[in-house]
Formats: structure tokens, C-alpha cells, sequence
């Protein structure tokens, strides 16, 4: 779960919660594969469309270089941090297709849901080639996301279960945890 303050936690250059070097800057849409990241929406039923270097991100909560959702698209730039293009993503994947034609900027009030899209966003990381979760933990952690045990993979690896739960009943992950 992400708490939300008045501000975004500006990128860390310490040492991380876990005691490994945080990357000194989040993981971009630029420097990843897009045609993958097409491919992976695509398969959801959705849109990936590209805003232009220094115009505002239709849809996005948070603004600045955030991912943005309307319908059944996920608006980004370059700029755009792969983790946040992930969750916006993973906020129109748990609605079924007939509401998401619905959603502009602001998804869910539920905290069960927002809970599985913070674990969807880290299983889709695997989707992607050269991604991984891993990194997608280490860029939540860095953008700012909060979680009760501190870090995005204790969250992940201890306190998740009900998201987890919640996916495969949804039939979003395999029983195995894979994801759909």
C-alpha cells in the first residue's frame, strides 16, 4: 500500500532498507523495450500512447513525469518511470473491461485493490526483458512508496498474501503465482 503524503519522496542515492545501493535514477520507459510493454498491455486489452517530451501526461494523479490513465490507455513519455507506467497499467488490468472505460486519473478508493496492483506492477516486471522485479521494488522504494515492513520486498515477500489472494480469485495470477 502506497501512503500518500503532500509530496513525493525525491529519489534516494544512499543505501537502501535492505542494505543494497539504491539506483541513483528510477528506471525510464526510454530505456526499456516498448515494443514489450505494447505487447503486455495489449494483451490486457489496452493502449500505451506516447505524450511528448515536456507536455503534461493526460490522466496522470500525480503529474510531473507520472503515467496517466483513461479508459483503456496508459499515457507516458520517456520520462516516465517504467514502475509507475506498471501501476497505472495494473489499476485498469483488476477492473473488469466494462469499467474501465470509466476511469479517468483516479482508479480505486478500494485498499484491497490498490494492494493488488502494487503486487501486480512487481509480477509484471518479470514480463518485461530487462526489467524484472527486482528493479521494480528497488524504484518504488526509491520513488516513495511506504509500506508497513518498510520496504516494497519485505512488503512483498511477508505482508502480501491478502494481495496475492486477492489476484488469484480475480484470476489475474495462477494459483503458482504466475502472472495471467
Amino acid at each position: 500500500m502506497r501512503i500518500f503524503g503532500e509530496e513525493k519522496i525525491p529519489k534516494f542515492e544512499t543505501l537502501g532498507l535492505a542494505g543494497y545501493i539504491m539506483p541513483t535514477s528510477i528506471l525510464r520507459l526510454a530505456d526499456i523495450d516498448r515494443t514489450a510493454l505494447e505487447s503486455l498491455l495489449a494483451r490486457h486489452g489496452l493502449n500505451l500512447t506516447l505524450v511528448a517530451d515536456g507536455e503534461a501526461i493526460p490522466g496522470s494523479f500525480w503529474g510531473d513525469d507520472e503515467a496517466g490513465i483513461i479508459g483503456h490507455t496508459v499515457y507516458a513519455r520517456g520520462d516516465t518511470p517504467v514502475h509507475s507506467v506498471l501501476h497505472e497499467a495494473g489499476h485498469l488490468i483488476v477492473l473488469p473491461p466494462e469499467r474501465r472505460g470509466q476511469v479517468h486519473t483516479d482508479a480505486t478508493d478500494s485498499i484491497e485493490e490498490e494492494d493488488a496492483v502494487c503486487y501486480l506492477q512487481i509480477m509484471l516486471g518479470d514480463v518485461l526483458p530487462g526489467v524484472g522485479h527486482d528493479r521494480i521494488m528497488t524504484d518504488m522504494d526509491a520513488w516513495g512508496y511506504t509500506f508497513r515492513l518498510g520496504s516494497a520486498r519485505a512488503w512483498f515477500e511477508h505482508d502480501a498474501e491478502n494481495a496475492r489472494t486477492w489476484l488469484i480469485e480475480h484470476e489475474l495470477l495462477t494459483p503458482a503465482g504466475e502472472p495471467v
